[in-house]
């Protein structure tokens, strides 16, 4: 662990928590809140167990309601303190930016990126971008957090990544993705938590439902707000399923 780990964009201390290895070792992560960014050590993206990333979900949830603020024009690694150099990958979800250092120490992600790269999103189709500007100005880029006025751009200006949405189908498929490692994990922390995670799958699994699509169409139809965050959207309704 860093101790004194800072945010490569606010350079504030960086909040450290411990999530599980796909191995079953410790994963000690940096995380701002306020910036909606994870810095990872070499490795350490590829490396989380499934029932991690549903951990993460908790955490974002349990702050989504934090007020954030923008990127730093000049993101800086925290071990080093060299500038980090803005790249991008490409996953199942799509094309995502990431910010990596020069020496090799690591890489920085944002929240909707590192849903990108582990696959929970969809693309928006064209006709669901159509409606959802109808009612809203601008949204948040899944990939880069860059503001989109949907009323003109059906891509990001920024990274021209495709507009994305975490939904609770893109999330079973992700999940569905892990295979046996994913109930494994559920079967090990049913005996240790009193929200099984076994349960959580079922949830999810169970509300695939057309009632939950209409949800998710209400939600977005009765947003009048001028900025909307889909990650945010997907994040708020994929942890009502799992809390089931």
């Amino acid at each position: 662990m860093h101790p004194t780990s800072l945010c490569p964009s606010c350079r504030q201390p960086a909040e450290t928590r411990r999530f599980t290895a796909t191995d079953g070792s410790a994963l000690d992560l940096d995380l701002c809140f306020a910036c909606q960014g994870l810095w990872f050590d070499p490795q350490e993206n590829t490396r989380l167990a499934p029932a991690s990333v549903l951990q993460l979900f908790a955490l974002l949830y349990e702050r989504r309601g934090e007020a954030h603020r923008p990127l730093a024009g000049n993101l800086r690694c925290p071990r080093c303190s060299q500038g980090l150099v803005k790249g991008y990958d490409l996953a199942q979800g799509g094309r995502y930016v990431t910010y990596r250092c020069a020496a090799r120490h690591g890489r920085f992600s944002t929240f909707g990126s590192f849903m990108v790269e582990k696959g929970f999103v969809r693309h928006l189709s064209k006709l669901e971008i159509e409606a959802l500007a109808r009612r809203v100005g601008t949204i948040a880029c899944t990939s880069c957090g860059g503001a989109v006025d949907i009323r003109n751009d059906h891509a990001c200006p920024y990274c021209r990544s495709a507009l994305s949405l975490l939904d609770p189908q893109a999330v079973d498929k992700a999940l569905q993705r892990h295979g046996q490692a994913a109930r494994q994990a559920a079967a090990q922390a049913a005996e240790h938590t009193p929200e099984a995670l076994a349960d959580a799958l079922i949830a999810l699994e169970r509300n695939r439902t057309r009632e939950e699509r209409a949800r998710q169409r209400e939600r977005f139809e009765g947003r009048k707000d001028d900025q909307f965050d889909l990650v945010a959207a997907g994040i708020d309704l994929v942890w009502s399923l799992l809390r089931r």
